[in-house]
């Protein structure tokens, strides 16, 4: 069993905690939790720092317990936001819990002695009605103590509705229904959670005249002071539909080495001797240490299929070595990635049946090049490729049986110049 406050310590994901979990922790196994709101239908790179926490507590021997915000995620957290948030449907609320449920199955160890828990707590609120609600909930709390909460100070100027107000209410009885329900002492999150996360302390203080504890992560943040966990395209998301394994894996390659030490401590799960090792052993190279994450972490979220899938994507862009077995190996979803990541033209499929050459494909219907002499011109200087086999005359018909899953066909002009068509 590891000691969990040293782990976080040593990782630099420590920021704040209630004086006395120290011993609570050594004492023995103890439940904790952090809560999740449902306002994506994926989680992000972002969420996986709390997610690591859980999973660093978990491996330390203690409980952790996912709390799906299935009523908080109907207000909306105030939390580091300068405006009200768009409301859910419910439907969409909905669905996007139960995706994320199954994104957290696959993340933490439900099983064995310690294995998580999950709860909903829209299970604390649905048999209650406003005045319930008014008088066993929000009677704990005085207005005064609530503004002085940084999420609300934050949005007094600009404005803050009585439903986001009450968000604390809500995050504040969650943590009284667990500890009364599951024994759950603990509640993590990250810093900008604190004043909820006391706000719950407090709950079950005054409510059950009991000691309950906290812990904060700092936020994450990039050397150059901006988010963690966007990329210029937007969100980095575990969904791999919604971003490919590729793209992920990507993510970590093209890191900001000054990011690096931060990354791989609050990422990976080596101890502090191997990941000190490797950084001594690859100070001069950063490139693998970004590596060696980004294949730790894609195996992890994505799987070992994927990781390969992203291997043979990656050597037919960039490898020395590509050549047309490894272009037939690809699937037509890691073309379709392919496709993604290179400049790609949509042509008619009924094009090919009426007779369709080099020369008007690449001039005509694509503006690979900008007119039939240059393609001659480029086809006689042994430039043109396709699907990875030189094409020596202007003339050569394109077949349908060259189009790989009936679909993609892949140009290139030169070594540097590639292109993927897909007939449709």
């Amino acid at each position: 069993m590891k000691n969990f406050l040293e782990e976080l310590q040593w990782r630099g994901m420590l920021h704040s905690k209630i004086d006395g979990i120290e011993e609570k922790l050594n004492a023995g196994k103890i439940a904790g939790y952090i809560g999740f709101d449902p306002t994506a239908p994926s989680l992000t790179i972002g969420n996986y720092v709390q997610v690591m926490l859980l999973k660093l507590f978990q491996l330390s021997g203690h409980q952790p317990i996912v709390l799906m915000g299935g009523a908080t995620g109907r207000i909306g957290d105030p939390s580091g936001k300068d405006k009200e948030r768009d409301l859910k449907t419910t439907d969409e609320l909905d669905n996007n819990l139960a995706h994320q449920i199954e994104q957290f199955k696959k993340m933490l160890d439900f099983g064995g002695e310690n294995g998580a828990m999950l709860v909903n707590n829209l299970d604390f609120y649905s048999g209650m009605n406003v005045l319930d609600f008014l008088r066993d909930v929000g009677k704990t709390l005085t207005v005064n103590y609530m503004l002085q909460k940084d999420s609300v100070q934050n949005r007094l100027e600009s404005g803050i509705s009585f439903t986001e107000f009450s968000y604390q209410l809500l995050q504040g009885y969650d943590f009284q229904c667990l500890f009364k329900k599951h024994d759950c002492i603990l509640q993590m999150g990250g810093s900008d959670q604190w004043g909820n996360i006391t706000s719950g302390t407090e709950f079950i203080r005054r409510n059950l005249a009991e000691k309950a504890y906290a812990i904060t992560t700092p936020l994450l943040t990039k050397a150059d002071g901006t988010k963690f966990g966007k990329s210029s395209e937007g969100n980095i998301w575990l969904d791999p539909q919604m971003t490919t394994p590729y793209k992920f894996y990507q993510f970590w390659i093209n890191a900001d080495d000054a990011d690096l030490p931060k990354l791989t401590r609050y990422f990976t799960l080596h101890s502090q001797a191997e990941i000190e090792a490797r950084e001594q052993e690859f100070a001069a190279d950063p490139r693998e240490l970004k590596r060696l994450l980004a294949e730790e972490l894609t195996k992890r979220i994505h799987g070992e299929e994927a990781y390969q899938s992203v291997l043979k994507v990656s050597d037919l862009l960039f490898g020395r070595n590509a050549d047309r077995e490894m272009l037939l190996s690809l699937s037509a979803a890691e073309l379709d990635t392919v496709s993604a990541e290179i400049p790609s033209f949509q042509v008619s499929k009924a094009l090919i049946a009426a007779g369709l050459n080099v020369s008007d494909l690449l001039a005509e219907h694509t503006q690979i090049l900008a007119s039939k002499s240059e393609v001659r011109r480029a086809i006689q200087g042994n430039a043109i490729s396709i699907n990875k086999e030189k094409i020596s005359s202007h003339e050569a018909l394109i077949a349908e049986d060259s189009l790989l899953h009936g679909k993609y066909l892949m140009v290139e002009n030169g070594k540097k110049n590639k292109y993927i068509l897909v007939f449709e």
